[in-house]
């Protein structure tokens, strides 16, 4: 069977992909270069901005805001009757250098108590089952999530983990070195599709062949089936030919 060769297709798709990526790519630069490099666009922009987010200096305003809490709306008041809240055991929650008080009754969800002080506390399952929610309560591991205040006459002190603070990104979407390693990668991309394609074309040969093989095997096994069939016919035939012989001179015989 002929196979046709695709390497010289398959090197003008590269070189296409490859030019393609190469021209996006240099005006991306131009046109970055010529965002920094323009007083007049950076102006029109800053004063864009400026009217967007008119009380905002760093440029990001977010789209929501955290509901405060009833601590939060009282402020540090040391009184929790002015508060309204009503308990006989104090509470203190305690994350890093931040510390949150406040009352609470035995058996209370604890959750409702963190919700209360205005803690906040990574929640994760909600059964108590996965641990995101793991703290400390009077030196035992415990999970708010389903833990409720111990009955006891001293201060339940709990120590939550720490948040770690979310990476800020530095804006900058494309850069020169960025640019070289896109190159380079796409380069390696090509390259290896090319010798991919010199294997796969290598065993698809290979499965040719063996699947050739198996055809002409099949077929003469085919043939020797056939001859053996027509052997065993012709002696079947012969045997009962010998066998009516016999017959028909008896017959003619006793023909009158």
């Amino acid at each position: 069977m002929e196979v046709t060769n695709c390497n010289r297709p398959t090197m003008s798709i590269c070189l296409f992909f490859l030019l393609a990526t190469t021209a996006t790519a240099f005006q991306t630069v131009a046109i970055n270069r010529a965002i920094h490099e323009s007083p007049a666009l950076l102006a029109s922009t800053a004063a864009t901005e400026a009217e967007s987010s008119p009380t905002s200096k760093s440029g990001y305003v977010p789209k929501w805001k955290k509901k405060q809490t009833l601590a939060d709306e009282m402020g540090d008041i040391v009184d929790f009757e002015k508060k309204g809240i009503k308990g006989t055991i104090s509470v203190k929650f305690q994350q890093g250098n931040e510390t949150k008080q406040t009352m609470a009754m035995p058996g209370q969800p604890l959750r409702d108590v963190a919700t209360q002080a205005g803690q906040f506390i990574k929640y994760g399952c909600g059964k108590g089952e996965c641990g995101t929610c793991e703290a400390q309560c009077n030196g035992k591991w415990i999970r708010p999530c389903t833990a409720v205040v111990p009955v006891q006459d001293e201060e339940v002190v709990i120590i939550v983990k720490e948040i770690k603070s979310a990476t800020t990104s530095s804006g900058t979407f494309f850069s020169v070195k960025s640019f070289f390693m896109g190159f380079y990668n796409n380069v390696l991309g090509m390259v290896g599709f090319v010798k991919y394609r010199q294997n796969a074309k290598k065993n698809w040969e290979e499965r040719q062949e063996y699947e050739a093989l198996i055809e002409r095997l099949t077929l003469e096994k085919r043939q020797k089936r056939r001859l053996e069939w027509n052997q065993r016919k012709a002696q079947e035939s012969v045997i009962r030919s010998a066998v009516s012989a016999p017959t028909t001179a008896q017959n003619i015989t006793l023909a009158p």
